[in-house]
């Protein structure tokens, strides 16, 4: 049977531990009703996780028993970090929604020439973000980056092992001559789509143009597709 998967700031390494913030205890007893004698599953968001069996769910707090420590294998063997253009509200958060499901390792706001939207509500795309990676059981939390620059972003992007832009003028995937060994940047780009000066950016970055076919996807589309085929890239 699967278990309920929290991640949070929590110290495995007893034989028990005290859960405390309210919005679990909340969860875990009103939402869940999860009872005395209960397994749920623990993860510290560093790849340590910890089977754990509850005590009384009554009080405002519910200590657990540790049955069983283990270390998360579902995590993907190349970071990828996605630089995506600020969209709009609802795109964006099931672009962090869903990249996270699909195992990317940050999401870096990225301001472009054609970006309309710049600004964002953190908290509740942190909150996306944490909630997404319980439901995919990952051993690790996602980061959410502060918003920078295209120019900015790309300067950084430097100290990847390999970056992609997407965009329809790219070469297939597959026929991308590219390895990489752990860190991989994807940038996605707004509604309008790159301006020339971007790409070009890019390529004197050394960015590899690729392409998802050709279908013009919807950023938010593009976004996801990309994250689930690069977080599965193998070289």
């Amino acid at each position: 049977m699967r278990l309920h998967h929290f991640i949070g700031d929590f110290y495995l390494g007893g034989n028990a531990l005290e859960l405390k913030d309210k919005e679990l205890v909340s969860q875990l007893r009103n939402v869940l009703r999860l009872k005395a004698g209960d397994n749920i599953v623990l993860a510290d968001g560093k790849g340590n996780e910890a089977v754990v069996s509850l005590g009384d769910v009554k009080g405002k707090t519910i200590k657990a028993k540790i049955l069983k420590r283990q270390k998360n294998e579902n995590e993907s063997a190349v970071d990828i970090i996605l630089y995506c253009s600020i969209l709009k509200r609802e795109n964006f958060e099931l672009v962090a929604q869903k990249a996270v499901e699909v195992g990317v390792k940050e999401i870096a706001p990225v301001i472009t020439e054609r970006t309309v939207k710049t600004g964002f509500k953190k908290e509740r795309l942190e909150k996306i973000i944490k909630e997404a990676a319980e439901q995919s059981e990952r051993g690790v939390l996602p980061v959410l980056r502060e918003p920078v620059s295209f120019r900015q972003a790309t300067t950084e992007a430097v100290a990847n092992d390999a970056n992609l832009i997407f965009d329809k003028s790219g070469g297939a995937i597959k026929k991308l001559e590219m390895k990489v060994n752990k860190k991989m940047g994807v940038f996605i780009g707004p509604e309008g789509g790159w301006s020339e000066s971007e790409l070009q950016v890019a390529r004197e970055a050394n960015f590899k143009v690729a392409n998802l076919g050709n279908l013009i996807l919807r950023s938010e589309t593009a976004a996801i597709v990309a994250s689930y085929l690069m977080t599965n890239f193998t070289s």
